[in-house]
């Protein structure tokens, strides 16, 4: 008999907190429910698996067994031919299309753009007596997705660009993305129709852009998709990668901007973590190699500790397309499943002290992909986590062997829902002073 595990009452109450005060809704019903613990939503319910076993009941699954979850929500945000629309066969195709550029030798070789990208960018900062760090490091990732992913160079075109992608972002409100009732355009008024206007904007210059490309391919991703084909030799519609480039705008730049804007907040927090940092990075010499400063170690550590005690999501849904046994509950179909990423991280058997930054923890242990969750996990862990933690790396690299940072808020940022993704509240607002040779160059 299908049975749902106990939690709070009240669909709307819970869905204001949710939308509100994940991290606060979450943790309470984990203290007072246990591991395994149904959250009621407006939407339905989503059954949380809050520990390592229970992650791995639902990551590994078969992959008939759950289905994108609240896709009635997401395809007006992503399009119906989005990755994380899809399920089955149909997704097992496209992954294995768009994963390759996503790794490798394809993702190496964006490196030297990434770390150019970042120079220029933090020198455009200090030239003000105040920055905010979020801002710096989403100008960062919107240029790197533009050039690596989009194979866009022309000033004029980045900035356009720009400006529609952080139109159509901030249009996006945590309602929206999680409340389909609200999307109705309503004659052209309202935040929806809003939200609809801007992601028609950005739809004609993606649509430009992949006519561009197919007329003149680059080295970009974009390139690659418009080349791609299936194992049957067919290729992707226009509509089809319009829908990709979209996901991988809502996916990459906002959520690696955010792990890049709370990793320099927690660095400068903690003296004895930035000066081990910093040894690391300057042992490379004054302007390193990018390449070599993505294989730092405990910059990697110092990365994956500020993805730990803050995941940009907290949660990674799925739902049950049959009765699925999680724990000793089989739950209906249509109910939400979802791997809390928050609660794994911050369970004191797997890192003890969960709520101290502390990088050490990543150099002393090995964890596993049911311990360890940032970007997912299973079949539908995230395609450009490689990508993303190369990225972090080589600009949070970047910017410690070139400036000193001095945080301007001595209270540390409690995290606020954006959209579906959590950021530091203020944005982490810092100065900038330029250090050895980047201050001969500022002064020059």
């Amino acid at each position: 008999m299908s049975q749902l595990p106990r939690g709070p009452q009240g669909r709307l109450l819970t869905t204001y907190q949710f939308l509100t005060r994940p991290i606060e809704l979450l943790s309470r019903c984990a203290a007072t429910y246990g591991d395994v613990f149904n959250v009621p939503m407006y939407n339905g319910d989503v059954v949380m698996a809050g520990s390592p076993a229970s992650v791995q009941e639902v990551m590994t699954a078969p992959p008939d067994a759950l289905v994108p979850y609240a896709t009635k929500s997401i395809a007006p945000l992503v399009g119906e031919h989005s990755l994380v629309m899809l399920s089955g066969e149909r997704h097992r195709r496209e992954r294995k299309l768009l994963t390759p550029p996503f790794h490798g030798d394809r993702m190496r070789a964006y490196a030297a753009a990434m770390a150019d990208v970042a120079a220029r960018r933090f020198a455009e900062a200090a030239r003000a007596p105040r920055a905010v760090a979020q801002d710096i490091t989403q100008a960062i990732s919107l240029d790197v997705i533009l050039r690596a992913v989009f194979g866009v160079e022309e000033p004029s075109r980045m900035s356009a660009f720009a400006r529609a992608i952080v139109a159509m972002t901030d249009a996006l409100t945590p309602a929206l993305t999680f409340l389909p009732v609200l999307q109705r355009e309503l004659g052209g008024l309202g935040p929806y129709a809003r939200f609809r206007r801007r992601v028609d904007h950005l739809d004609a210059l993606c649509r430009e852009q992949i006519a561009r490309v197919r007329a003149a391919p680059g080295d970009d991703i974009l390139s690659l998709l418009v080349a791609a084909r299936y194992d049957d030799g067919a290729s992707m519609s226009d509509q089809a990668i319009f829908d990709e480039l979209r996901t991988l705008l809502f996916a990459g730049h906002e959520t690696t901007a955010l792990a890049l804007a709370w990793a320099l907040d927690h660095a400068h927090r903690h003296p004895a973590v930035l000066a081990r940092l910093r040894d690391e990075i300057d042992a490379l010499g004054p302007e390193p190699d990018p390449e070599r400063l993505a294989a730092l170690p405990y910059l990697d550590a110092v990365c994956k500790e500020a993805l730990r005690l803050h995941p940009i999501v907290t949660e990674a849904p799925r739902m049950a397309a049959q009765p699925f046994r999680i724990g000793e509950h089989t739950l209906p179909p249509g109910t939400g499943v979802a791997p809390c990423i928050l609660l794994v991280h911050h369970r004191p058997e797997l890192y003890p002290e969960p709520s101290r930054f502390r990088p050490e923890r990543f150099l002393e242990r090995k964890y596993s992909p049911f311990e360890y969750l940032p970007f997912g996990g299973g079949n539908r862990r995230c395609i450009g986590a490689a990508f993303a933690m190369f990225e972090m790396k080589i600009v949070l690299g970047v910017a410690l062997s070139a400036w000193e940072f001095r945080l301007l808020d001595e209270r540390p940022p409690r995290p606020v829902r954006r959209n579906l993704t959590l950021g530091p509240a203020g944005g982490v607002p810092l100065a900038l002073r330029a250090r050895g040779r980047a201050a001969l160059r500022t002064a020059a």
